[in-house]
């Protein structure tokens, strides 16, 4: 258990936390991140500016965390068209799922919402299935 990082994902979880609440009580908006990006693919007026910022916190926070740690980020494990096919998989489940994990699983299980808890435990389920199958049956890391 060398990976083991309890005060690092604590601090990261509650940061999460922080934001994920603090933009629902000051703006009335969920941290979901595909509404967040869909929302600038079909904008609405005086809606944009807020989702710019946002987005843009994310990118920094990632180029902070490359700047001043660097080996958290690791080498890649897979090819660049593999990424890419996963990155629409996603981008397809979280279509057919109406949200993605920022979506339901912080916002949407923390209001208690039964379609997000639901939703969170199928992608919960589905990732566990996701890492016996490379690890186990199509003979993937040890």
């Amino acid at each position: 258990m060398e990976h083991f990082t309890p005060w690092s994902a604590l601090a990261g979880g509650s940061l999460i936390g922080a934001s994920a609440s603090l933009l629902l009580l000051l703006n009335g908006r969920i941290a979901g991140i595909s509404g967040i990006v869909g929302g600038l693919v079909h904008p609405r007026a005086g809606d944009v500016a807020w989702r710019l910022y946002f987005l843009a916190g994310l990118l920094v926070g990632g180029l902070v965390l490359l700047a001043s740690r660097p080996s958290a980020f690791g080498a890649p494990v897979v090819s660049l068209p593999l990424t890419l096919v996963a990155g629409l998989l996603v981008g397809f489940g979280t279509r057919l799922g109406s949200g993605c994990t920022s979506g339901h699983g912080v916002c949407g299980v923390s209001r208690l919402s039964l379609r997000s808890i639901v939703a969170t435990a199928i992608f919960v389920a589905t990732g566990m299935l996701a890492t016996f199958l490379v690890q186990h049956v199509i003979g993937g890391a040890p």
